[in-house]
């Protein structure tokens, strides 16, 4: 008579699923969405103004080749991200200018500033050489 002792182990490959783990998925899809809202603001071009509000602004496209002036309320003028000095706006403006004479011109103007500051500004565009310039505003009630 034959006595088994014990069972016998057999090495079997685990068993294969087929379902698709999605909790990474999910995992990484929240950090892309966290990521995103954080980063848009801050995709602003320019200087951050309290631009004036207007019942009907007109949609402009933008481009590559707009140059955005900002003037803050105390005054400040910015070309892009760069503070500008009073005295060195109008050599600056020539130069931007000659580089690129086609190019249009946007006034970010802060709503707080008087109008003669806002028109300085835009005298100096003009002397500058620049034909096509505008005045950026917000549709009202979209304000901060």
């Amino acid at each position: 008579m034959l006595l088994k002792i014990g069972r016998k182990h057999t090495m079997e490959a685990p068993e294969v699923r087929s379902d698709i783990n999605v909790t990474p998925l999910v995992d990484v899809c929240l950090v892309l969405l966290i990521i995103f809202m954080v980063v848009t603001p801050m995709l602003q071009k320019g200087v951050d103004v309290a631009l004036p509000e207007t019942a009907d602004p007109e949609k402009m496209p933008e481009s590559e080749k707009q140059l955005e002036v900002s003037v803050k309320a105390d005054g400040n003028v910015f070309i892009g991200q760069n503070w500008v000095t009073e005295e060195q706006l109008p050599a600056q403006l020539e130069e931007i200018h000659s580089n690129n004479p086609e190019r249009t011109v946007v006034v970010k103007a802060d709503k707080r500033l008087k109008y003669k500051e806002v028109r300085k500004v835009m005298r100096l565009l003009n002397e500058a050489g620049f034909t096509r310039v505008g005045l950026i505003t917000e549709r009202e009630g979209e304000g901060a």
